[in-house]
């Protein structure tokens, strides 16, 4: 009897779906969800809180008996209850709040607030984060080895997810960010591309723009927000540089001189047309062809031409 898989289906949402692949497992599906608190009583809260708990420590220590006591330590377990609520939220930072494990809500507005009381509280920053990933050794389009290296900006959009659906979110976008990076990477030529593809050199915003869809699609189990990717270093592999380097070089020089070409065959037949429009000369097919050869000698050389006087005759 043989096991059938089922195709994974699509996702929904981002949201990735289907079955794990090599052992099965449980996804955290969780997402973020307000949570109950105060802000303008978090501060009554807290007064009150210690202003029992000095009651109670005052009835404690006041060696009192029977009902005194209990209600010195009533007071005080109470105190600690309303103190466990309490927390501060700074700018820019959110408070995940759970309950015996279980995730409540989170708290994102900034100051003291109050909420559920025997509850844990967990920082998590929502400010914007920037990286560089390390520089990797890659092969593009053609096979070339290539070092390149980006900068990843992105923030925390999700709290419940970063916190719960991964083990440690920033090092999940790091490493999530250099696969992406490395992925890309192989998908482009590092310049000379063929028609209808881009390079990585000559296409740089649009490399970038990809980079950043790679990545965010990679993080969004995470809950991370990616904001843009920069290429920050791109260059051919010390191995294969210098090669290169001579390649570029020997493309610049045909390009050079072939633009050289153009203008000296232009400039040679503006020569030929304005000689014979206003008769200064009358040439035939073999004084003008020495005339071409000697005007295209001197436009296309790379030395400074040098005058020969001929006292003689072409045809002598």
């Amino acid at each position: 009897m043989t096991e059938t898989t089922a195709p994974p289906q699509e996702s929904v949402g981002g949201e990735p779906s289907g079955r794990p692949v090599g052992h099965d497992g449980t996804r955290v599906d969780v997402t973020e969800s307000p949570a109950w608190s105060t802000g303008a009583g978090g501060a009554l809260v807290a007064l009150l809180g210690v202003a029992l708990l000095a009651v109670g420590a005052v009835v404690l220590f006041a060696q009192g008996e029977g009902f005194a006591v209990l209600g010195g330590v009533v007071v005080s377990v109470l105190a600690v209850l309303l103190l466990t609520g309490l927390g501060v939220v700074n700018p820019g930072q959110t408070l995940v709040v759970q309950l015996f494990g279980r995730y409540l809500g989170t708290i994102r507005r900034t100051g003291l607030v109050f909420t559920v009381p025997l509850t844990t509280h967990k920082r998590v920053s929502v400010r914007v984060r920037n990286f560089e990933t390390s520089e990797l050794k890659v092969n593009d389009a053609d096979g070339n080895p290539i070092n390149i290296a980006a900068i990843v900006v992105w923030q925390v959009a999700d709290t419940a997810k970063a916190t719960f659906a991964v083990q440690d979110y920033e090092d999940f976008v790091r490493v999530q960010s250099e696969s992406a990076l490395r992925h890309v990477a192989m998908s482009h030529p590092y310049d000379q591309a063929d028609e209808g593809e881009e390079s990585l050199r000559g296409a740089t915003e649009l490399v970038s723009a990809e980079i950043a869809q790679e990545v965010a699609a990679r993080v969004v189990i995470a809950g991370i927000e990616v904001v843009e990717a920069r290429i920050s270093n791109l260059a051919y592999a010390p191995e294969i540089a210098q090669a290169m380097l001579q390649r570029q070089q020997a493309g610049a020089i045909i390009a050079a001189r072939s633009r050289i070409v153009e203008g000296a065959v232009s400039m040679v037949e503006d020569a030929l047309q304005r000689l014979e429009a206003e008769s200064i000369v009358t040439l035939d097919d073999e004084r003008r062809a020495a005339m071409v050869s000697n005007l295209l000698v001197v436009l296309c050389s790379d030395s400074r031409a040098t005058p020969v006087v001929n006292a003689g005759s072409l045809y002598s």
